[in-house]
């Protein structure tokens, strides 16, 4: 981590981290950057692998990015603020798009796009971290 990072960055870069690593921990506080990825319960037999998150402009806006899916039901277009960190390099942050899971059977809220977006953490002024999921294709 670079020390000239905002601090958007290096949470982003903890839970970069931690989806790369992808498994489950004891109890510990449920933050942004808890050392696991799942709900701390350790009779969970569900492995999580993505922290989805929000991000906020300065001035206070959810930022929304486009994305196409395609499904066997065929390609549906829309816009997220659900997004997953793939990267990042200094300031730069590059994220992955999540849709809502088409599946309205799945207890499973997203699905990973073939969506990505690279982003100033400059104008990133807040971020919110969605409850872990599992993202198949990942």
């Amino acid at each position: 981590m670079s020390d000239n990072q905002c601090c958007i960055a290096n949470i982003l870069e903890v839970i970069c981290v931690l989806q790369n690593q992808a498994g489950k921990l004891d109890d510990v506080q449920n933050t942004c950057d808890r050392p696991f990825l799942g709900n701390g319960n350790t009779s969970n037999t569900f492995v999580y692998n993505t922290r989805p998150v929000n991000c906020y402009t300065p001035n206070n806006q959810l930022i929304t990015m486009p994305y196409t899916l395609t499904t066997s039901g065929g390609t549906t277009t829309g816009s997220s603020s659900a997004f997953r960190i793939e990267k990042i390099c200094d300031n730069c942050l590059t994220f992955r798009v999540l849709a809502p899971n088409p599946d309205t059977t799945s207890v499973l809220p997203y699905v990973a796009t073939d969506s990505f977006f690279t982003l100033n953490c400059d104008c990133v002024c807040a971020v919110s971290c969605l409850p872990d999921t599992f993202i198949d294709c990942i």
